[in-house]
Order: structure tokens, then sequence, then C-alpha cells
């Protein structure tokens, strides 16, 4: 689907917990997530240092939506 919404003009970010995957299907702006059962967040962390989290990986994937790439780019930290 991430290739499809590529081809029809708009760019996607795909968060993904196994990157690996990401690869395969082809999508091109790759954003590694925490954990399976938590993609976006740690339920360990105390609420503040969660946010914190989340913040990051939000603010990577806008990152990368606004950046220009030619083929398949892994956004690490």
């Amino acid at each position: 689907m991430v290739k499809e919404i590529e081809r029809a003009g708009l760019p996607v970010v795909h968060i993904c917990t196994v990157v690996p995957i990401s690869l395969t299907v082809g999508a091109n702006r790759i954003v590694p997530a925490i954990a399976i059962p938590h993609p976006l967040g740690n339920p360990a962390l105390d609420a503040k240092d969660e946010k914190t989290l989340r913040r990051k990986i939000v603010d990577k994937a806008l990152r990368a939506l606004t950046t220009e790439v030619d083929g398949q780019t892994v956004f690490e930290d």
C-alpha cells in the first residue's frame, strides 16, 4: 500500500518495528519504532519520558516526510 500511495504522488513514512519487512515491501521512507506491542512508546517509562520518546519518533517521521529520497532510506537517529 505504501508504494501505491507514493505512486499517486503523496510521500509516505513507514514507522515500523521490523525494518527488514519494510525494506521487503518497498517502503521508501522508513522510521524504526520501539517494539512490536508498543511501536510508538514504552509503557515502562514514566509519563514524561514516554512523551519525549514519542515526540522524538514523530519528529523523525515528519523530517522523513519532508526529505526528498531516491529509493529506500532508513531514518535512524
